[in-house]
């Protein structure tokens, strides 16, 4: 499922944040094994899955000279994380080796209405793929099912099943609509075979139970979340550690800083925030031990 977990600690020996953000792009586990459709690594073909040190070697090497990443992430400045994301991958494919990117981004229109939009279209030794790519952090609703409707996006606005039905009933399906084929015969003649691949967090409630969802991958990156009221408690028990805000452009790879914040922790009343313990290093940098989403006291109350 995941060519390269053995570099899942790649990212945390990185300095370059977008080098750092790349390396976890490529190398974290999907939320789920098993969802509803098929789910494929962009990479899966690639001789960078057979063989992952060639693809360290290539990140280590965009380490020590970043300006190749930084300028095509200028080319294309973005404030939502899931288009940044996806920015991010196509940088990738255009380098990885034994992999084409056909279009990236290609929207699919009828009669001056937009149906869509298709993510990634590739080829590679195992045929022509398209692929939808999603970026997710759910936080889970204190309950016994494993039911994806618990598990809520943190501005209360996104739900995994519904995220799940969206990609499996109109993502997934849209290259076999007439309009998505007239854009896609200019580009090949080839069998289209569509998949997603779908990444991020779950955040589980401080002190309640709450079972993964159904089909959850084993390895899948995990935090916590609390509501506002009870975060003095919650910080007097953590292990010790100055605790620090990550911005929403850096929810991506674990959080590395070469010193502390000068104002770590602010409280921004209505809106969820995204907080990191930090422990230091032997190199001297401070690194992320945990992540936790503290969200307003009547979080979920705006509902989905």
């Amino acid at each position: 499922m995941t060519p390269f977990a053995e570099l899942t600690d790649l990212p945390l020996r990185l300095r370059e944040p977008a080098v750092r953000d790349l390396a976890w792009t490529l190398c974290a586990p999907p939320l789920l094994a098993q969802p509803p459709a098929p789910q494929r690594h962009p990479l899966t073909a690639s001789s960078w899955a057979t063989c992952p040190a060639r693809l360290a070697d290539w990140l280590l090497a965009l380490e020590r000279e970043s300006q190749p990443l930084q300028a095509w992430l200028a080319r294309r400045p973005v404030r939502r994380l899931g288009l940044y994301y996806e920015h991010l991958w196509q940088f990738a494919l255009q380098a990885a080796p034994g992999v084409e990117l056909l279009g990236a981004n290609l929207p699919v229109r009828t009669a001056g209405q937009t149906l869509g939009e298709l993510d990634l279209l590739l080829r590679d030794a195992d045929g022509v793929h398209h692929l939808e790519l999603a970026i997710k952090l759910y936080l889970g609703q204190p309950s016994q099912s494993a039911e994806p409707a618990h598990w809520i996006g943190p501005g209360g606005h996104d739900r995994l099943d519904l995220k799940l039905d969206h990609l499996c009933r109109h993502q997934l399906p849209l290259p076999t609509t007439s309009a998505a084929r007239q854009v896609l015969a200019e580009l090949t003649q080839a069998p289209i075979q569509s998949a997603l691949w779908l990444a991020g967090y779950l955040f589980y409630p401080r002190d309640s139970a709450c079972p993964a969802p159904a089909g959850q991958h084993p390895a899948h990156l995990r935090g916590r979340w609390l509501h506002a009221r009870d975060w003095p408690a919650f910080a007097e028990q953590a292990p010790p550690g100055p605790w620090a805000v990550l911005p929403r452009a850096a929810w991506l790879a674990p959080a590395r800083l070469d010193r502390l914040p000068d104002n770590p922790l602010t409280d921004i009343p209505g809106q969820a925030q995204l907080r990191v313990r930090l422990s230091q290093a032997a190199d001297g940098s401070w690194q992320e031990a945990e992540r936790v989403f503290v969200v307003d006291d009547n979080w979920p109350a705006a509902g989905v």
